[in-house]
């Protein structure tokens, strides 16, 4: 075990299938010989033999109720809770979701990182895909993966936490169906902790979009949480935390509309306001290429970030008409 002994893994998962496996096999050396009792699996109703390929391994499991709708941030909660009843002494949880490998090193990278400023609540690495080019959507996932170095206002789902910013600041927020991550470090960045993202390989995730609903329906999920966390963070940053949310109602919205209603009394002048989709692909173009990404990469990218707005708006309209009506959106699955 070495410098991981104060280091466990909570992994979440729901049909995932070979993927799966490959993310048990990639945690394999956080295993002692015969035990798996520092790796808890949540799984929350795969009917794919998830639970059985995790037990076969030693791995311990959590079976969420399906009484209680299933979300991200619950199984990673029950997980945690599992874990510290297993070995209470854990400093650090490393999150990793079930379609993603874990990267030869990083365990070791991210625990001295967090050992080394104690002021780091969490630390999240590289995440690429594992099959970039095997669809087009794969390849912007890819692109989106790709993100500055240094501090950052959150991490994904992937990430080494310290344990006494994440119970300090009370777990994730079990009943938010997506972007429960940006809610938790905003929280803990409340509490003075800060999140880093440093220049390392932390996992390889597995998208396994083939078609462009699946990107459309990811998208929509992207909205909705844009628009829930927005409604939460308000209270705390008042119009600030409305920011990402404004600026889909603004592209997804407020310029076609304006756009197209103002048509006949403009005479057609209004139409120019069309020229700022390609302007803002434009600058999304350069700041990939930037970054040092391929043309055909920069190109897509930028491409698929000015449509998905539209997508994004549905998801912001979804939580929108929800909370009207006193309801919950079920999970937006895209797999």
């Amino acid at each position: 075990m070495g410098g991981l002994a104060e280091v466990g893994c909570v992994l979440i998962g729901r049909n995932e299938g070979v993927r799966l496996v490959r993310c048990f096999d990639s945690l394999s050396a956080l295993l002692a010989p015969g035990d798996g009792t520092r790796v808890v699996y949540v799984d929350s109703g795969s009917t794919d033999g998830s639970v059985a390929a995790a037990r076969a391994r030693g791995i311990e499991v959590v079976e969420l109720d399906g009484s209680v709708p299933f979300t991200a941030a619950r199984a990673r909660n029950a997980g945690v809770e599992r874990l510290l009843e297993i070995a209470p002494a854990l400093r650090y949880v490393q999150f990793v979701d079930g379609d993603c490998e874990v990267m030869p090193g990083w365990l070791e990278t991210a625990r001295a990182r967090l050992d080394a400023d104690p002021e780091l609540a969490a630390v999240c690495g590289r995440r690429r895909e594992r099959r970039p080019d095997a669809s087009v959507w794969n390849r912007i996932t890819d692109v989106e993966w790709d993100t500055p170095i240094g501090d950052a206002a959150a991490c994904g789902g992937d990430s080494m936490m310290r344990l006494d910013a994440f119970r300090a600041a009370g777990g994730f927020d079990a009943t938010l169906i997506a972007g429960e991550e940006p809610d938790l470090c905003a929280r803990m960045r409340d509490l003075g902790w800060r999140i880093e993202r440093v220049d390392a390989e932390m996992t390889l995730h597995d998208a396994a979009m083939t078609r462009a609903s699946q990107w459309w329906k990811r998208c929509v999920r992207s909205g909705h949480a844009s628009a829930e966390h927005a409604s939460r963070r308000a209270r705390v940053r008042g119009a600030r935390a409305r920011s990402a949310e404004n600026r889909i109602w603004l592209w997804g919205a407020i310029v076609p509309a304006a756009a197209a209603g103002l048509a006949v009394p403009t005479f057609g002048a209004s139409l120019a306001l069309l020229g700022g989709y390609p302007i803002s692909a434009w600058r999304a173009y350069r700041a990939t290429r930037r970054r040092g990404r391929h043309r055909r990469d920069a190109a897509t990218y930028a491409v698929a970030i000015t449509i998905a707005k539209f997508a994004e708006l549905q998801g912001v309209l979804q939580f929108h008409r929800a909370r009207l009506r006193g309801e919950r959106v079920r999970l937006i699955e895209y797999k």
